[in-house]
């Protein structure tokens, strides 16, 4: 799903790769020995559903009234970039992730914090240029998971925030230089990997458990 997202020619082909992604993810989630994952499955595909429907909309609205709709650019842009931020997790859309994450396992943790951010930064790379709306929404995510990280006890919430802040970095280098991204993300990828495994290995959901 990511690989016909990002190397797709057509609008609908990178909305179908995005569906694909989401599908195949969703049973992931769902664990028998865990009775949280069918809540964080639900919630998961809720809110995927809902941004992949701005999207569809966006895509189609454009392709039926292009000539009619040329005023109205800016807002499709900012339409299509709030989708994207939504399947991101960004701020102001970020609400999701933290409920999310505290049902999922660990491996699970590991692939929504990177191989599912690729399809929607990648999106926003070939379609948009560093705006207003792009420039908040950074600023904010780096405000708001900084601080929303001080009184943090659970370790999977403290790398949910972490994430958005790592992300917001990722977004500010996307939109300038592709190849310091790429970089970047691979770099992040292979820390957070290494600390889930470790994590994962002795079982630490919160803080104190991992003192102890």
């Amino acid at each position: 799903g990511t690989l016909i997202t990002i190397s797709s020619f057509s609008w609908f082909s990178m909305w179908m790769g995005l569906e694909i992604n989401l599908l195949s993810f969703i049973p992931l989630m769902n664990e028998m020995n865990n009775p949280l994952s069918s809540e964080a499955s639900f919630k998961y595909f809720i809110i995927q559903a809902i941004s992949s429907m701005l999207i569809l909309f966006n895509f189609l609205s454009f392709l039926i009234y292009k000539e009619y709709l040329t005023p109205l650019n800016f807002l499709i842009e900012l339409i299509f970039d709030s989708a994207l931020l939504m399947k991101l997790g960004m701020v102001p859309f970020h609400f999701w992730l933290p409920e999310i994450m505290e049902g999922i396992s660990w491996t699970n943790t590991f692939l929504l914090l990177t191989w599912q951010k690729i399809a929607p930064m990648i999106l926003i790379m070939y379609n948009s240029q560093m705006n207003f709306f792009l420039i908040s929404i950074i600023i904010l995510s780096l405000l708001i998971s900084g601080i929303n990280n001080w009184n943090q006890t659970s370790i999977k919430k403290i790398l949910t925030f972490s994430s958005i802040n790592h992300m917001s970095w990722m977004l500010s280098i996307l939109l300038l230089n592709q190849s310091l991204w790429m970089f970047y993300f691979i770099f992040y990828t292979l820390i957070s990997l290494s600390m889930i495994l470790m994590f994962k290995k002795i079982w630490t959901p919160s803080i104190q458990d991992f003192f102890k």
